[in-house]
């Protein structure tokens, strides 16, 4: 790295290492520099699983053993009043919940099966699939943490850095190397970057959690726009396929979309590139405040242009070529439920779980559907969905039918089911003051009896406190969890857009929905919608232009 800093002056305030400001600024800060997270494994495996619960402290408890993918989940009968009033060891249970890092969503027929397995032995059967193509495990004991490490590891899955101030899971096309349409297949550079980054000190205490997506799908479906960094297929006129490069995307309580650096970097690149994204943002990312150590902040300071330039002279050595931007989505749906060919003759199959939520059973039982179906290999999306590959022509069928007996929907999904996320919620979050999986669930039931013929595309995204883990931000309807007089409700975003037209939606001000009345509103909203649309319009579209009163 060279010792020539150009950043502007006006940053150098922010707790930047950059600048030699390295005196902690915060708690998060201070236990970060007293002891690398990556370094709790090893009192995980050799004290804190043999002498119990109460043997681990604080700083290792709710900060370092993030770093190995575990939180401590909210003690139960914890109402929703209180998640903010409470002190964290009031809050906490003596469970974990904790994150499988599925790296661009993939997973083998024995990874499955494992997760599965796990879940049943260890987590009272629970797994949900996240739109961070994670897996979530729950009621996860301490004693239990490293025979799970153990029968992960053996099959090439891993926990490492699946939270904290790392660079998290990489978020990848759930078909890559496989569509037929796919502009260029971006799973060497994830699997490069985990190989050679994660876990590796050098890139282990950042200001904040830190998020990669890399797709050469021209569905853009990997949510680019709202990732810290972005790598996206393009076709660049001279030197062929590679990604345009997008920066500083995040959403919660100061949603920002990600900014073209105008920057074209080949498959090739791609991991020097990521390298040095995270090196900016490792020394220049602010410190002093945690609401202020995203990515996102330091891009807006900053901009496009000298973001671009620090990356090239400093990080990078060399500068990166101009490239085009990439072209506007198809139309419609990019969740990949359905049946849809592959480029070699076979053909991928998507299935919704409602919300995400699925078990270790029901894992098992979809492990033995790929493997009859003669597949070894299964997909997560952002979606909260999972997609089964290489299915062969006279498999199809068979496969389809033995999902949807399992309740995992693939032709019959309803618009509904297809596009309803839900965060954890209240069942295990100690951050979130409302239900979201089983009210997303029960509302997903509800609108089908409904509204049995509606079929326009809607996402509807509930989320359980104002961090949007489930992007109700960038939904058609998103729906944050809020309080009035004590009873669960909503506060109501419509009109979020990713894709042809990427902005945030409107919020309603003074408008909160009863939970119990989630259907009755969403089915008006939805009719008055279907009445009103105009030819082609979407939701967002449609809801940005409405009067208002039509939205409530």
């Amino acid at each position: 790295m060279a010792q020539t800093r150009i950043a502007p002056p006006a940053t150098k305030n922010e707790g930047q290492w950059a600048f030699d400001q390295r005196e902690p600024l915060n708690a998060n800060e201070q236990f970060k520099q007293d002891d690398d997270g990556l370094n709790v494994r090893q009192r995980i495996e050799d004290v804190y699983s043999r002498e119990g619960f109460a043997s681990i402290p604080g700083q290792d408890l709710r900060g370092r053993m993030r770093w190995w993918g575990l939180y401590t989940q909210r003690k139960p009968g914890i109402d929703g009043g209180k998640t903010a009033t409470l002190e964290p060891h009031e809050l906490d249970d003596e469970y974990f919940m904790l994150r499988v890092r599925c790296d661009g969503g993939r997973l083998s027929l024995a990874q499955l099966r494992t997760i599965g397995e796990l879940s049943t032995e260890f987590g009272r059967g629970t797994a949900d699939v996240t739109d961070r193509q994670n897996i979530q495990l729950h009621w996860v004991r301490i004693k239990d943490v490293p025979e799970i490490w153990r029968r992960l590891e053996a099959v090439g899955l891993t926990t490492q850095e699946a939270c904290g101030d790392v660079p998290r899971v990489i978020l990848g096309s759930p078909v890559a190397g496989v569509a037929a349409d796919e502009i260029i297949d971006g799973t060497p550079a994830i699997d490069i970057i985990q190989g050679q980054y994660i876990g590796d000190p050098a890139y282990s205490n950042l200001p904040r959690k830190f998020k990669t997506a890399i797709s050469g799908s021209p569905h853009h479906d990997v949510v680019h726009e709202i990732n810290d960094v972005s790598f996206v297929g393009v076709v660049h006129p001279e030197l062929g396929a590679g990604f345009d490069l997008w920066v500083g995307g995040a959403l919660a309580a100061n949603p920002m979309l990600a900014k073209r650096l105008g920057a074209f970097v080949p498959l090739e690149d791609v991991p020097d590139v990521w390298a040095g994204v995270v090196g900016i943002f490792r020394d220049y990312g602010y410190r002093r405040l945690r609401n202020r150590a995203r990515l996102k902040f330091l891009m807006a300071d900053w901009g496009p242009q000298v973001f671009r330039e620090v990356l090239e002279q400093e990080y990078l050595g060399r500068r990166l070529a101009d490239g085009p931007e990439p072209a506007a989505p198809p139309l419609g749906r990019r969740d990949h439920v359905g049946v849809h060919p592959q480029v070699d003759g076979r053909f991928y199959v998507g299935a919704a779980p409602t919300v995400g939520r699925i078990s270790g059973p029901l894992l098992t039982e979809v492990a033995d559907l790929v493997e009859q179906a003669g597949s070894g290999r299964v997909r997560l999306t952002v979606e909260q969905k999972l997609v089964v590959l290489d299915v062969a022509a006279e498999q199809v069928d068979a496969l389809v039918d033995g999902l949807e007996a399992l309740g995992l929907q693939v032709r019959s999904a309803s618009t509904f089911r297809r596009g309803t996320m839900a965060c954890t919620g209240i069942e295990f979050c100690k951050l979130a003051i409302v239900e979201t999986k089983a009210r997303g669930a029960a509302l997903v039931d509800e609108l089908e009896r409904r509204l049995p013929t509606f079929e326009h595309p809607l996402t509807i995204n509930l989320n359980g406190c104002p961090n949007s883990c489930a992007r109700i931000q960038v939904a058609d309807i998103g729906l944050k969890g809020a309080l009035a007089g004590g009873e669960e409700g909503y506060q109501v975003h419509l009109g979020g857009s990713l894709g042809v037209d990427s902005h945030l939606g409107r919020t309603l001000r003074g408008l909160r929905i009863a939970a119990e009345d989630l259907p009755e509103y969403v089915e008006r909203v939805a009719t008055r919608f279907d009445h009103a649309r105009l030819e082609g319009e979407s939701f967002a579209e449609w809801a940005l232009r409405a009067d208002e009163a039509d939205l409530r």
